[in-house]
């Protein structure tokens, strides 16, 4: 398999004090990292991807780690999700090679995270922008962090590029009220409930 070519990275945080009601004292973090690589299946139908899953996970990883630092270390993170931008001359099935190494490196990171990392991807060209799907580490049904994150970059991706997206919360939305299953309450082994 090809060696990655990274154009550069993006990294991008928010500090949440307040959406209208009671400022917290302590904000919620939200945050974001892209990594613009260049797409060595653009512009052609390649039967076998999965060897290049292989090759992106270092890729993940370090992205996690320097996402997860920026927003506290990974001891503060609650919610997270994964996403990619395929530039026009890839199809959506690139974008698919982000599911294990991207998800995989977060859990590994975070230790004993259960839940399914959700993720979302599309086909799109320079200044594309992906809502990415947020849920709680440990347990899917946790409403407090059901949320969503924007990515994008103006310049990518490229036609030959793909733009993998991790993202990260620190807690639930600023404001949550919404009931259902409490993170403290979370009792299942399975990343469900």
């Amino acid at each position: 398999m090809p060696d990655i070519r990274l154009r550069k990275t993006v990294l991008s945080r928010e500090d949440i004090f307040h959406e209208g009601g009671p400022a917290a004292d302590t904000p919620h973090l939200r945050g974001s990292i892209l990594a613009i690589i260049e797409n060595p299946f653009a512009g052609r139908y390649a039967e076998d991807l999965q060897p290049f899953m292989e090759d992106l996970k270092p890729l993940g990883l370090e992205m996690a780690r320097k996402l997860a630092d920026a927003l506290g270390g990974p001891a503060a993170i609650q919610g997270y999700g994964k996403g990619a931008i395929v530039g026009e001359a890839g199809e959506s099935e690139h974008g698919a090679l982000w599911h294990v190494p991207g998800g995989y490196a977060m859990r590994e990171l975070l230790g004993d995270a259960k839940a399914i990392v959700p993720s979302t991807k599309k086909v799109g060209g320079a200044g594309a922008r992906l809502d990415v799907p947020v849920t709680h580490i440990n347990a899917s049904y946790v409403r407090s962090h059901f949320d969503a994150i924007e990515v994008g970059c103006n310049d990518a991706p490229r036609a030959n590029e793909l733009a993998l997206a991790l993202v990260m919360t620190t807690g639930p939305r600023i404001h949550d009220r919404m009931g259902g299953l409490a993170a403290e309450d979370i009792t299942g082994e399975d990343g469900l409930r």
